[in-house]
Protein backbone atom coordinates (compact mmCIF):
# COMPACT_ATOMS: atom_id res chain seq x y z
CA UNK A 1 0.00 0.00 0.00
CA UNK A 2 1.06 3.11 -0.94
CA UNK A 3 2.11 5.96 1.58
CA UNK A 4 1.19 9.56 1.28
CA UNK A 5 3.42 12.82 2.44
CA UNK A 6 2.27 15.10 4.62
CA UNK A 7 0.56 17.73 3.22
CA UNK A 8 2.50 21.44 3.28
CA UNK A 9 0.41 23.09 5.07
CA UNK A 10 -0.56 19.99 7.42
CA UNK A 11 1.74 18.34 10.01
CA UNK A 12 5.94 17.38 8.68
CA UNK A 13 6.21 15.97 12.08
CA UNK A 14 7.19 12.55 12.04
CA UNK A 15 6.43 11.47 14.81
CA UNK A 16 2.63 12.65 14.09
CA UNK A 17 2.37 10.81 10.98
CA UNK A 18 4.02 7.74 12.08
CA UNK A 19 0.77 8.03 15.05
CA UNK A 20 -1.86 8.01 11.77
CA UNK A 21 -0.03 5.17 9.87
CA UNK A 22 0.01 3.27 13.07
CA UNK A 23 -4.25 4.33 13.46
CA UNK A 24 -4.10 2.85 9.60
CA UNK A 25 -2.91 -0.59 10.81
CA UNK A 26 -4.96 -1.22 13.42
CA UNK A 27 -8.12 -0.17 11.65
CA UNK A 28 -6.63 -2.85 8.66
CA UNK A 29 -5.84 -5.50 11.13
CA UNK A 30 -9.16 -5.07 13.35
CA UNK A 31 -11.96 -3.66 11.47
CA UNK A 32 -11.65 -5.17 7.73
CA UNK A 33 -15.29 -3.87 6.33
CA UNK A 34 -14.43 -0.85 8.38
CA UNK A 35 -10.91 -0.17 6.65
CA UNK A 36 -12.20 -1.45 3.18
CA UNK A 37 -15.20 0.90 3.02
CA UNK A 38 -12.86 3.72 3.99
CA UNK A 39 -10.60 3.31 0.32
CA UNK A 40 -13.37 4.33 -1.34
CA UNK A 41 -13.01 7.97 0.75
CA UNK A 42 -10.52 10.40 -0.72
CA UNK A 43 -6.62 9.75 0.03
CA UNK A 44 -7.29 13.41 2.49
CA UNK A 45 -10.09 12.04 4.64
CA UNK A 46 -8.66 8.76 5.56
CA UNK A 47 -6.33 9.40 8.23
CA UNK A 48 -8.78 11.20 10.03
CA UNK A 49 -11.11 7.74 10.19
CA UNK A 50 -8.09 6.14 10.86
CA UNK A 51 -7.28 7.79 13.78
CA UNK A 52 -10.57 7.65 15.76
CA UNK A 53 -11.13 3.96 14.86
CA UNK A 54 -7.25 3.51 16.53
CA UNK A 55 -8.01 5.45 19.17
CA UNK A 56 -11.50 3.54 19.61
CA UNK A 57 -9.61 0.03 19.34
CA UNK A 58 -6.67 0.56 22.06
CA UNK A 59 -9.09 1.50 24.59
CA UNK A 60 -11.37 -1.35 23.88
CA UNK A 61 -8.19 -3.85 23.89
CA UNK A 62 -7.46 -2.54 27.60
CA UNK A 63 -10.60 -3.71 28.36
CA UNK A 64 -11.21 -6.50 26.24
CA UNK A 65 -7.53 -8.17 25.70
CA UNK A 66 -5.91 -7.23 29.33
CA UNK A 67 -2.42 -9.52 30.16
CA UNK A 68 -2.66 -12.19 31.90
CA UNK A 69 -3.38 -11.20 35.52
CA UNK A 70 -4.83 -8.31 35.33
CA UNK A 71 -7.50 -6.63 37.22
CA UNK A 72 -10.38 -4.71 36.90
CA UNK A 73 -8.61 -1.94 38.92
CA UNK A 74 -5.81 -2.09 36.86
CA UNK A 75 -7.82 -2.02 33.86
CA UNK A 76 -9.37 1.22 35.05
CA UNK A 77 -6.17 2.91 35.78
CA UNK A 78 -5.06 2.12 32.95
CA UNK A 79 -8.21 3.62 31.47
CA UNK A 80 -8.06 6.97 33.23
CA UNK A 81 -3.96 6.79 31.98
CA UNK A 82 -5.20 7.02 28.86
CA UNK A 83 -8.06 9.39 29.02
CA UNK A 84 -5.88 11.88 31.29
CA UNK A 85 -3.32 11.67 28.10
CA UNK A 86 -6.28 12.41 25.49
CA UNK A 87 -7.83 15.17 27.64
CA UNK A 88 -4.59 16.53 28.02
CA UNK A 89 -3.38 16.21 25.14
CA UNK A 90 -6.70 17.96 23.37
CA UNK A 91 -5.93 21.26 25.65
CA UNK A 92 -2.58 21.25 24.55
CA UNK A 93 -3.46 20.45 21.07
CA UNK A 94 -0.45 17.85 20.72
CA UNK A 95 0.13 14.93 22.44
CA UNK A 96 3.38 12.64 22.91
CA UNK A 97 1.45 9.24 22.81
CA UNK A 98 2.00 7.31 19.86
CA UNK A 99 -1.87 6.66 18.81
CA UNK A 100 -3.31 9.76 20.46
CA UNK A 101 -0.82 12.26 18.36
CA UNK A 102 -3.28 11.47 16.07
CA UNK A 103 -6.52 11.60 17.65
CA UNK A 104 -5.38 14.97 19.29
CA UNK A 105 -4.44 16.43 15.94
CA UNK A 106 -7.86 14.87 13.92
CA UNK A 107 -9.83 16.49 16.76
CA UNK A 108 -8.50 19.96 16.22
CA UNK A 109 -9.18 19.92 12.93
CA UNK A 110 -12.22 18.91 13.17
CA UNK A 111 -13.85 20.58 15.68
CA UNK A 112 -13.92 17.38 17.72
CA UNK A 113 -14.58 18.51 21.83
CA UNK A 114 -14.20 16.15 25.06
CA UNK A 115 -17.78 15.39 25.46
CA UNK A 116 -17.81 12.50 22.95
CA UNK A 117 -14.46 10.91 23.77
CA UNK A 118 -15.78 11.13 27.49
CA UNK A 119 -18.69 9.64 26.75
CA UNK A 120 -17.02 6.83 24.86
CA UNK A 121 -14.18 6.27 27.68
CA UNK A 122 -17.38 5.80 30.24
CA UNK A 123 -19.01 2.97 28.31
CA UNK A 124 -15.13 1.59 28.17
CA UNK A 125 -15.78 1.65 32.21
CA UNK A 126 -18.88 0.58 32.43
CA UNK A 127 -18.05 -2.95 31.32
CA UNK A 128 -15.37 -3.56 34.13
CA UNK A 129 -18.46 -3.36 36.02
CA UNK A 130 -21.47 -4.07 34.06
CA UNK A 131 -22.50 -7.41 32.46
CA UNK A 132 -26.22 -7.51 32.19
CA UNK A 133 -28.60 -5.05 30.86
CA UNK A 134 -32.02 -5.05 32.43
CA UNK A 135 -34.24 -3.11 29.79
CA UNK A 136 -33.60 -1.19 26.11
CA UNK A 137 -32.86 2.02 28.44
CA UNK A 138 -30.20 1.05 30.28
CA UNK A 139 -28.40 -0.99 26.89
CA UNK A 140 -28.83 2.47 25.27
CA UNK A 141 -26.44 3.82 27.43
CA UNK A 142 -23.95 2.45 26.96
CA UNK A 143 -24.11 2.30 23.19
CA UNK A 144 -24.61 5.79 22.75
CA UNK A 145 -20.28 5.92 24.61
CA UNK A 146 -19.24 2.70 22.80
CA UNK A 147 -20.91 3.67 19.17
CA UNK A 148 -23.14 6.30 18.55
CA UNK A 149 -20.38 9.09 19.63
CA UNK A 150 -17.94 7.20 16.68
CA UNK A 151 -20.95 8.10 14.56
CA UNK A 152 -21.01 11.39 15.88
CA UNK A 153 -17.26 12.02 15.63
CA UNK A 154 -16.98 10.40 12.07
CA UNK A 155 -19.91 12.94 10.52
CA UNK A 156 -17.23 16.26 10.53
CA UNK A 157 -14.76 14.16 9.14
CA UNK A 158 -17.17 12.60 6.32
CA UNK A 159 -18.70 16.31 5.76
CA UNK A 160 -22.94 17.01 5.20
CA UNK A 161 -24.73 18.69 2.85
CA UNK A 162 -27.44 19.74 5.44
CA UNK A 163 -26.28 21.04 8.64
CA UNK A 164 -24.92 18.71 10.78
CA UNK A 165 -27.28 18.50 13.61
CA UNK A 166 -29.49 17.44 10.92
CA UNK A 167 -27.25 14.76 10.27
CA UNK A 168 -26.46 13.71 12.93
CA UNK A 169 -29.20 11.32 14.25
CA UNK A 170 -28.67 9.51 11.39
CA UNK A 171 -24.73 8.91 12.23
CA UNK A 172 -25.37 8.10 15.80
CA UNK A 173 -27.84 5.78 14.19
CA UNK A 174 -25.27 3.88 11.65
CA UNK A 175 -22.67 3.47 15.01
CA UNK A 176 -25.49 1.96 16.94
CA UNK A 177 -26.48 -0.08 14.03
CA UNK A 178 -23.12 -1.70 13.59
CA UNK A 179 -22.94 -2.17 17.79
CA UNK A 180 -26.43 -4.10 17.94
CA UNK A 181 -25.02 -6.55 14.97
CA UNK A 182 -21.57 -6.91 16.89
CA UNK A 183 -23.91 -8.26 19.81
CA UNK A 184 -25.87 -10.36 17.82
CA UNK A 185 -22.94 -11.97 16.53
CA UNK A 186 -20.37 -12.17 19.23
CA UNK A 187 -23.27 -13.86 21.83
CA UNK A 188 -21.50 -16.51 22.45
CA UNK A 189 -18.30 -14.48 22.81
CA UNK A 190 -19.46 -11.90 25.40
CA UNK A 191 -20.73 -14.77 27.53
CA UNK A 192 -17.32 -15.97 28.26
CA UNK A 193 -16.45 -12.50 28.94
CA UNK A 194 -19.31 -12.87 31.38
CA UNK A 195 -21.17 -10.13 29.57
CA UNK A 196 -24.84 -9.96 28.14
CA UNK A 197 -25.47 -7.08 25.61
CA UNK A 198 -29.43 -8.06 24.96
CA UNK A 199 -31.55 -6.04 27.27
CA UNK A 200 -32.86 -8.85 30.19
CA UNK A 201 -36.85 -7.54 30.29
CA UNK A 202 -36.66 -8.38 26.02
CA UNK A 203 -35.08 -12.00 26.32
CA UNK A 204 -37.32 -12.29 29.04
CA UNK A 205 -40.08 -11.96 26.69
CA UNK A 206 -39.29 -15.15 25.48
CA UNK A 207 -38.90 -17.39 27.85
CA UNK A 208 -34.46 -16.62 27.58
CA UNK A 209 -32.20 -15.60 30.69
CA UNK A 210 -28.90 -16.23 31.19
CA UNK A 211 -28.49 -19.09 32.28
CA UNK A 212 -30.49 -20.61 29.08
CA UNK A 213 -28.05 -18.56 27.01
CA UNK A 214 -24.85 -20.49 29.15
CA UNK A 215 -26.61 -23.65 28.15
CA UNK A 216 -26.48 -23.22 24.28
CA UNK A 217 -22.80 -21.74 24.70
CA UNK A 218 -21.72 -25.11 26.22
CA UNK A 219 -23.82 -27.10 23.73
CA UNK A 220 -23.02 -24.98 20.62
CA UNK A 221 -26.97 -25.26 19.85
CA UNK A 222 -29.64 -22.21 19.41
CA UNK A 223 -32.83 -23.49 21.57
CA UNK A 224 -35.88 -22.81 20.14
CA UNK A 225 -36.89 -19.88 22.52
CA UNK A 226 -33.35 -18.25 22.22
CA UNK A 227 -33.73 -18.55 18.59
CA UNK A 228 -36.93 -16.24 18.84
CA UNK A 229 -35.95 -13.95 20.72
CA UNK A 230 -32.42 -13.83 18.78
CA UNK A 231 -35.31 -13.42 15.63
CA UNK A 232 -36.72 -10.58 17.39
CA UNK A 233 -33.60 -8.46 18.25
CA UNK A 234 -32.62 -9.15 14.84
CA UNK A 235 -35.61 -6.83 13.82
CA UNK A 236 -34.97 -4.34 15.93
CA UNK A 237 -31.67 -3.94 14.45
CA UNK A 238 -32.68 -4.21 10.76
CA UNK A 239 -35.26 -1.11 11.61
CA UNK A 240 -31.77 0.59 13.01
CA UNK A 241 -30.32 0.05 10.11
CA UNK A 242 -33.03 1.57 7.96
CA UNK A 243 -33.14 4.61 9.63
CA UNK A 244 -29.72 4.92 9.28
CA UNK A 245 -29.75 4.53 5.73
CA UNK A 246 -31.78 7.63 5.17
CA UNK A 247 -28.80 9.98 6.52
CA UNK A 248 -26.52 8.82 3.46
CA UNK A 249 -27.57 11.69 1.25
CA UNK A 250 -27.19 13.58 3.57
CA UNK A 251 -23.47 13.39 3.40
CA UNK A 252 -20.95 15.23 1.27
CA UNK A 253 -21.08 13.11 -1.80
CA UNK A 254 -17.38 12.02 -1.67
CA UNK A 255 -18.46 10.41 1.37
CA UNK A 256 -21.46 8.37 0.59
CA UNK A 257 -20.34 5.85 -1.34
CA UNK A 258 -17.74 4.77 1.68
CA UNK A 259 -20.77 5.02 3.86
CA UNK A 260 -23.21 3.24 1.98
CA UNK A 261 -20.60 0.02 1.72
CA UNK A 262 -20.07 -0.11 5.36
CA UNK A 263 -23.57 -0.31 5.66
CA UNK A 264 -23.88 -2.84 3.19
CA UNK A 265 -21.79 -5.00 4.24
CA UNK A 266 -22.32 -4.97 7.74
CA UNK A 267 -26.12 -5.27 7.52
CA UNK A 268 -25.26 -8.29 5.46
CA UNK A 269 -24.05 -9.97 8.65
CA UNK A 270 -27.57 -9.98 9.96
CA UNK A 271 -28.45 -11.63 6.47
CA UNK A 272 -25.86 -14.27 7.49
CA UNK A 273 -27.11 -14.73 10.66
CA UNK A 274 -30.77 -15.25 10.00
CA UNK A 275 -29.06 -17.63 7.28
CA UNK A 276 -27.83 -19.81 9.82
CA UNK A 277 -30.94 -19.86 11.83
CA UNK A 278 -29.04 -17.70 14.59
CA UNK A 279 -26.95 -20.23 14.78
CA UNK A 280 -24.48 -18.02 16.91
CA UNK A 281 -23.34 -20.37 19.39
CA UNK A 282 -21.37 -22.46 17.20
CA UNK A 283 -20.24 -20.40 14.61
CA UNK A 284 -19.14 -16.14 13.94
CA UNK A 285 -20.72 -15.09 10.73
CA UNK A 286 -18.73 -13.29 8.40
CA UNK A 287 -19.17 -11.64 5.20
CA UNK A 288 -16.74 -13.36 2.91
CA UNK A 289 -13.81 -11.51 1.07
CA UNK A 290 -14.80 -11.71 -2.35
CA UNK A 291 -18.50 -10.54 -1.39
CA UNK A 292 -16.75 -7.28 0.50
CA UNK A 293 -14.53 -6.73 -2.65
CA UNK A 294 -17.47 -7.28 -5.04
CA UNK A 295 -19.68 -4.66 -3.26
CA UNK A 296 -16.48 -2.24 -2.51
CA UNK A 297 -15.70 -2.93 -6.57
CA UNK A 298 -19.04 -1.87 -7.46
CA UNK A 299 -19.32 1.25 -5.50
CA UNK A 300 -15.76 2.70 -6.85
CA UNK A 301 -16.81 3.75 -10.21
CA UNK A 302 -19.15 6.33 -8.33
CA UNK A 303 -16.51 6.64 -5.62
CA UNK A 304 -13.60 8.28 -8.34
CA UNK A 305 -16.20 10.37 -10.22
CA UNK A 306 -17.50 12.09 -7.11
CA UNK A 307 -14.25 12.51 -5.96
CA UNK A 308 -13.11 14.08 -9.37
CA UNK A 309 -15.73 17.23 -9.69
CA UNK A 310 -15.20 17.47 -5.68
CA UNK A 311 -11.58 17.58 -5.39
CA UNK A 312 -11.16 21.06 -4.56
CA UNK A 313 -13.27 20.79 -1.63
CA UNK A 314 -11.16 17.90 -0.17
CA UNK A 315 -7.65 20.01 -0.25
CA UNK A 316 -9.12 22.39 2.38
CA UNK A 317 -8.93 19.41 4.81
CA UNK A 318 -5.41 17.39 3.92
CA UNK A 319 -3.78 15.62 6.32
CA UNK A 320 -1.41 13.90 3.63
CA UNK A 321 -1.65 13.35 -0.06
CA UNK A 322 0.54 12.17 -2.56
CA UNK A 323 -1.84 14.50 -5.18
CA UNK A 324 -3.08 11.57 -6.35
CA UNK A 325 -6.74 10.43 -6.51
Amino acid sequence: MRRGKPAAAGRSDPWLRAAYQRCERLNARHGRTYYLATRLLPRARRPAVHALYGFARWADDIVDNPPPGTTAEMIAARLDELGGALFAGLRRGHSDHPVLAAVVDTASRYGLGEALFRDFLASMRMDLTVTDYPDRAALDVYVHGSAEVIGLQVLPVLGTVVRPEEAAPYAAALGKAFQLTNFLRDVAEDLDRGRVYLPADELGTFGVDRHLLAWCRSTGRTEPRVRAALADQHAITRAVYDFARQGVELLRPVSRPCVATALVLYSEILDRIEDSGFAVFSHRARVGWARRARVATGALPRALWVRLVSRSDDRERLIWTDGST
